[in-house]
């Protein structure tokens, strides 16, 4: 570690989120690329709404080591997922900031330019220095999804097996991971959603307002029929 100066017994602490490069100056490499990100972190976010101890974010930078800092030569998650945290807002995250936490979770969205790199280098450094527990790639463009967890022991990942329906489940989170059918933010497509436990996708915002229009008009509809048939309600 560096000092104040040569005479100096007090060490330079490392640079923190404040001064680290927030991302790495790569847009997502499509807008589907984009809204599928949004999608996962959206509502996953809603889900725990109610918790402060998780924390979820995507294409923000991960900071675990100085010389990592100096080189600045590793993208971000597309996805990632911290359990046992604070929920606070953030410019990067940054290991030794953070109690030594690193994800729980990451996912990365697969794209031509992207996927030598998503097998190869991210994966290495998921396993073997941030020892993330549970890694997911997922092709937007393709709809095609596997999920691999770490083995501890030669940290590395082995093949996760998929339901019958393609579905993965995340030991992490206590949900599952699977492709849903849907329209968000204006695109109509085949989605990569968070599932619950009897297979129910994790709604946005948006839906969650339908269905709140959709139960108030039953509610609305069953009175009409009431009165119609038996008079005012009193």
């Amino acid at each position: 570690m560096p000092y104040a100066s040569e005479t100096s017994l007090i060490p330079i602490p490392p640079p923190g989120e404040d001064e680290l490069p927030h991302d790495d100056g790569e847009p997502m490499e499509s807008d589907r690329h984009r809204k599928q990100m949004l999608l996962l972190i959206e509502t996953l976010d809603l889900f725990w709404k109610d918790r402060d101890d998780v924390y979820v974010s995507g294409n923000m930078a991960i900071y675990f080591s100085e010389l990592q800092t100096m080189k600045n030569d590793f993208r971000g998650p597309d996805v990632f997922v911290v359990l046992d945290t604070v929920r606070r807002d953030r410019k990067s995250w940054v290991v030794w900031q953070e109690n030594g936490r690193t994800p729980d979770v990451v996912i990365e969205l697969l794209s031509e330019s992207t996927e030598s790199v998503d097998r190869g280098e991210k994966m290495r450094i998921y396993a073997k220095v941030l020892r993330v527990p549970e890694y997911f790639l997922f092709d937007p463009m393709k709809s095609v999804l596997e999920g691999h967890v770490l083995d501890i022991g030669s940290r590395s990942y082995k093949p996760m097996t998929s339901s019958a329906e393609g579905e993965l489940v995340s030991e992490q989170l206590g949900l599952r991971l699977g492709v849903r059918e849907g329209l968000y933010l204006g695109s109509k497509g085949r989605w990569l959603r968070w599932l619950d436990a009897e297979g129910r996708a994790l709604p946005t915002a948006e839906e969650q307002a339908r269905a709140a229009e959709e139960r108030a008009q039953t509610l609305a509809d069953k009175l009409a029929a009431y009165e119609k048939r038996f008079g005012p309600l009193s």
